[in-house]
């Protein structure tokens, strides 16, 4: 085929990558550069241009050691929202991502006042079902429920994938810290302020409308979790940008907060591989992926953002031809390799720009980093796999490359 033009027959490819396990002061970009050179070496591919590396952001956060402590969390509650009755509100339903952070909360804190969203949470894990709230006769958009109310009318209802109760655990999580708490069900976040007019609203994605609302409506304080720990106190972690957003369970004491200023990072792992290849690749770090999981509801972006942090290359959205629109209309009388040219010709002299264009319509309208950080999450998992570092490679090839 030395005078033909030889076709890749192989698409998108997506690799989990191994590396050591990662500690506080660990040269990380050295790290992952080396574990990608040395998985290309072993399985037997090249890096390319354009290849995509990507780091979980539990590796950067660990080597920077951004963690946070229950009495230190508890510490800067108490001295933002003055230690005495909080209003915490819509927080998400978590062992890993909320309850650490709610017992420091709680031990800053004589009482809370825990307003729960239902039928279910911000990123869809439920409290009781759509079917019994019909049952019921509640509507969730106007009504009120005390904790009572709710169990008369509802019951003990366990997470479908957990075994858990979160009302009975987050009601005596705070009372295992001696706090007061008093719950209740409702869907607007002015309703807090009937029980206190200090508020923690922990919600991550609607988190700047709670906050308007709430001002508007007269509250005294108002904090988001973005607003605790994002300073340190004394040699604490923190984020300056998201605060315990993004956080995760470390220890029963103790949170990973999401990693901050991880732009030097990904720019040097670009750099390193560069150096070693002569390569242009695209480096981003990841946390939760942006996908629904059909069974349970849940909605997998309890992080602030997809991507904390990636170099140039990866900003904006896709900019692509839907093929199958082309083969149905433009050249639904063609077959063969003269449909095959046709559908290629257009790929190549496609506008930069094809917003509102039919032959883009069904074509994925998301961010880069949010479409490449779901693929990675899927494919590092979240359990023992071991490859917190993920190379897709063929990701920018269309069907002309």
């Amino acid at each position: 085929m030395s005078n033909e033009r030889r076709e890749r027959r192989v698409g998108t490819v997506s690799r989990g990558i191994r590396c050591p396990i990662i500690r506080e002061g660990d040269d990380l970009a050295k790290i992952v550069a080396d574990s990608v050179l040395e998985a290309a070496e072993y399985e037997g591919f090249e890096i390319r241009d354009r290849d995509v590396i990507a780091v979980t952001e539990s590796i950067v956060a660990r080597a920077q050691g951004n963690y946070v402590t229950v009495d230190t969390i508890a510490e800067d509650v108490r001295n933002k929202l003055g230690g005495g009755t909080i209003g915490v509100i819509f927080p998400i339903l978590s062992r890993n991502r909320f309850a650490i952070c709610l017992r420091g909360i709680a031990k800053g804190a004589k009482k809370i006042v825990l307003m729960l969203s239902y039928p279910s949470d911000e990123v869809g894990n439920e409290l009781v079902s759509i079917d019994q709230i019909d049952e019921a006769g509640v509507n969730p958009y106007s009504d009120v429920l005390s904790l009572k109310e709710y169990r008369h009318l509802f019951g003990e209802n366990k997470h479908e994938f957990t075994g858990v109760d979160y009302v009975a655990y987050y009601e005596q999580l705070i009372k295992d810290c001696g706090t007061e708490v008093e719950i209740v069900f409702a869907n607007h976040a002015q309703t807090i302020l009937n029980y206190t007019d200090t508020v923690l609203t922990c919600d991550i994605h609607t988190r700047k409308r709670s906050k308007r609302l709430l001002q508007k409506a007269g509250a005294r304080i108002v904090l988001g979790l973005d607003d605790i720990m994002n300073a340190p106190i004394g040699d604490s972690g923190f984020n300056e940008n998201y605060g315990l957003l993004g956080s995760n369970k470390s220890t029963e004491d103790k949170v990973k907060l999401f990693p901050r200023n991880a732009r030097p990072l990904v720019l040097e792992i670009q750099k390193k591989i560069m150096d070693a290849t002569g390569k242009h690749v695209e480096v981003m770090v990841y946390g939760d992926g942006a996908f629904k999981d059909p069974q349970g509801k849940i909605w997998e972006l309890a992080d602030p953002v997809v991507s904390p942090a990636f170099t140039d290359g990866l900003t904006g959205t896709p900019n692509e031809l839907k093929l199958k629109y082309l083969a149905d209309n433009d050249f639904k009388d063609l077959s063969g390799e003269e449909l095959r040219q046709a559908i290629s010709d257009s790929i190549r002299k496609k506008d930069a720009d094809l917003k509102g264009s039919m032959a883009s319509q069904g074509t994925t309208p998301r961010q880069l980093t949010d479409l490449i950080g779901s693929l990675c999450d899927l494919t590092s998992g979240s359990g023992d796999k071991g490859t917190p570092v993920v190379l897709i490679q063929g990701y920018f090839d269309n069907y002309t490359s």
